[in-house]
């Protein structure tokens, strides 16, 4: 009954686990969940963008005068002359008695300088440290879009991070074709700022021969189609919306079959949405992606649910791009290509070749040190490395991890460590066993006086880890990742695993009491 031990039960099921999980690995099957190469291992497309952090803090003051203009509307205080410079903004407010309720809303926007005359001209700027928050968040916020516009792409593992004060680093494995690496650029840098803006109605037939100084001095701005860059429109520099209150976009079908876009907004956003639609009923809305304008519907009633559509003779793969981007968020600056590498397979190949050599090599010299020196507990410790490597993988392969060559060699060394709790239980036994010490109490003591030592080196270098995994970046996260793995792997085949296996085989070590056989010595 021996035999039937919890331990080796929960031994071979990890076995069993990690033998079947990782044979899609091994075997490059079509099926089945696998590891996915990284990098350095498969080739693909490397890229160091930069992001124009003044945009960033262009569009901040653009935003702020929209909340501002929101705010008045909704608080029916009366404002003309809105106009909006570079780095600030400015407008008149006609009603002296609201001057207080004006100035209570501006104080609660974080970072504002603000400039009143006596004649109730407001000048608002941004103040220097909120310039720098600015910046600084616009190259964060971009380094988060980015790599979930690339997750909802369904790039495996692609590792974007920051580099420096403005700068960003992507690297995109498995990416081998032109119409791939197209796609990926237009993704990423697309801007995807999504705006609803009115249209000037009262100027709008003279948008073809109005000055640039009039056209500033009216608050407006010119647009072009975006699929007639000859149709232009007039609109309102203020928008109504923009695509920071969307909180979910679709490809759709329209009933001509071709594709579209349906867009939701949030609670804020739909009540803006809702609002403007009831009061300016007959007026013209525009829908502006990225600059341009796609439609301009006329408004018939007023729009409830926070919901809306856009549509412009989109490809498939055009609407999914765009769905994509508004989903995950618009780049809060645009970001310029700087350097762009193509990493081929080749030295993939290379690495992985030598990775395996050395990964073989090291498991053949461990293998046969332990059969010579512990004889049969050394097949034991062989056979929980084996499990211990299948595991590894399996787990690896089941949370869709990518492997880099980093990676490769935490595994490697992760051989040498999973066998060094064999060691310490297999050297405690002999221990005991060299002072006379019967066999079932030899094996049970040996691993109670191996526990501390292997729980101490094995959760101090877990820490790390951790910690590594926590502040490292791409490459020296997949190698915390290995570790991690094949510290808790170790820790189970080790000390659970081959404990089971001595209890199962116990009595044929009673009755051989061959101690040089089973455990190498005399």
């Amino acid at each position: 009954m021996r035999i039937f031990n919890y331990r080796l039960v929960i031994f071979t099921l990890s076995l069993l686990f990690g033998v079947i999980f990782s044979i899609p690995s091994f075997m490059q099957t079509d099926s089945g969940k696998k590891i996915s190469l990284g990098l350095d291992l498969q080739g693909g497309l490397h890229m160091l963008l930069g992001v124009q952090t003044e945009e960033a803090v262009v569009s901040k003051i653009k935003s702020t005068a929209a909340a501002v203009k929101y705010h008045c509307d909704d608080e029916s205080i009366l404002i003309e002359d809105l106009i909006i410079e570079r780095d600030s903004f400015s407008f008149i407010l006609l009603d002296e008695d609201e001057v207080t309720n004006l100035d209570e809303m501006l104080s609660t926007v974080r970072g504002l300088d603000i400039l009143k005359t006596e004649e109730l001209v407001y000048t608002i700027k941004l103040g220097q440290p909120e310039i720098e928050l600015t910046k600084d968040m616009a190259v964060s916020q971009a380094v988060e879009t980015i790599r979930n516009r690339l997750d909802q792409f369904g790039l495996a593992e692609p590792t974007v991070i920051r580099q420096g004060k403005e700068d960003i680093v992507v690297q995109l494995p498995g990416i081998k074709t032109a119409q791939e690496e197209q796609r990926a650029r237009e993704l990423i840098a697309k801007p995807a700022n999504l705006e609803m803006m009115t249209i000037d109605e009262k100027m709008a037939d003279q948008v073809y021969t109005l000055s640039p100084e009039k056209i500033k001095e009216l608050g407006d701005v010119v647009l072009p189609h975006q699929s007639d860059s000859e149709k232009k429109y007039l609109l309102k520099a203020i928008p109504v919306l923009t695509g920071s209150q969307i909180i979910d976009a679709r490809v759709a079908f329209d009933q001509g079959n071709q594709p579209i876009i349906n867009f939701k907004l949030n609670a804020i956003g739909a009540k803006i949405f809702g609002d403007f639609t009831g009061k300016n009923v007959g007026a013209r809305l525009a829908v502006v992606l990225d600059g341009k304008v796609y439609s301009a519907p006329v408004i018939r009633e007023r729009i409830g649910g926070g919901s809306g559509q856009i549509s412009g003779g989109f490809t498939i793969d055009e609407a999914g791009n765009v769905a994509i981007a508004l989903r995950s968020g618009a780049l809060p600056a645009p970001v310029d290509m700087l350097e762009k590498r193509s990493v081929g397979p080749s030295l993939g190949a290379d690495s992985i070749k030598s990775s395996m050599i050395a990964l073989i090599s090291g498991f053949i010299l461990v293998f046969i040190f332990m059969i010579i020196y512990y004889g049969y507990a050394g097949i034991i410790a062989n056979i929980a490395l084996m499990a211990n490597i299948f595991i590894i993988i399996a787990v690896m392969a089941m949370f869709g991890a990518t492997l880099t060559l980093p990676g490769m060699a935490g595994i490697v060394l992760t051989v040498g460590m999973a066998v060094d709790a064999n060691v310490i239980i297999s050297e405690r036994i002999r221990e005991l066993l060299k002072q006379g010490v019967s066999i079932s109490r030899s094996i049970e003591d040996g691993y109670k006086n191996a526990m501390r030592a292997i729980l101490d080196a094995n959760i101090t270098t877990l820490l790390v880890a951790v910690i590594l995994y926590a502040y490292g970046t791409g490459p020296i996260k997949g190698f915390a990742i290995t570790i991690s793995i094949g510290i808790l792997a170790s820790m189970l085949t080790a000390i659970l695993g081959t404990h089971g296996v001595y209890e199962a085989l116990l009595p044929k070590i009673q009755k051989s009491k061959n101690l040089r056989k089973w455990f190498g010595i005399k």
